[in-house]
């Protein structure tokens, strides 16, 4: 009964220690400035080459001219390996540099409307409200950073 009651007391202390944890930030952690645009995506079935292909010619073109004006660090597209687990199967994220890069200007929106061009912004605006509602759903959209743990 002793070993028992033991066992039992360290489990508890060992557990509780973990429950206990307080990491401070920039102390335990450091956020990253770098923030993650993640939209998730729950493609309907037998849509993903169409969706992909409107992708291409909407998403990843006005990401590439964002880039180009150095208005984005990166993006990307991930898709899962198991189409019908979950409520999303496809990912879309877009790096930003900080919180400022996400917030309204003016002036990027203009530079981008100007090399993006009104015919390509009138094509995607069509293909997003009349082709994208029958091959998808949003399932949620998020502002995540990268959070590294101090050694």
């Amino acid at each position: 009964m002793n070993l028992k009651t033991t066992l039992l007391s360290l489990l508890i202390l060992s557990g509780s220690s973990l429950a206990y944890a307080d990491l401070e930030p920039y102390k335990d952690y450091t956020l990253s400035d770098s923030v993650w645009s993640v939209t998730t995506i729950k493609v309907h079935s037998n849509m993903d080459d169409a969706y992909l292909e409107g992708l291409k010619k909407t998403w990843v073109e006005s990401n590439e001219v964002a880039k180009k004006l150095g208005q984005i660090e990166e993006y990307h597209i991930y898709r899962s390996d198991l189409p019908e687990s979950g409520s999303f199967n496809m990912m879309l994220v877009i790096k930003f540099k900080n919180n400022e890069a996400l917030a309204p200007n003016k002036a990027r929106y203009e530079a981008f409307m100007k090399e993006w061009g009104a015919e390509r912004n009138k094509k995607m605006t069509d293909t997003a409200q009349h082709d994208y509602p029958g091959m998808r759903d949003i399932s949620g959209e998020y502002n995540m950073r990268e959070i590294t743990l101090t050694k």
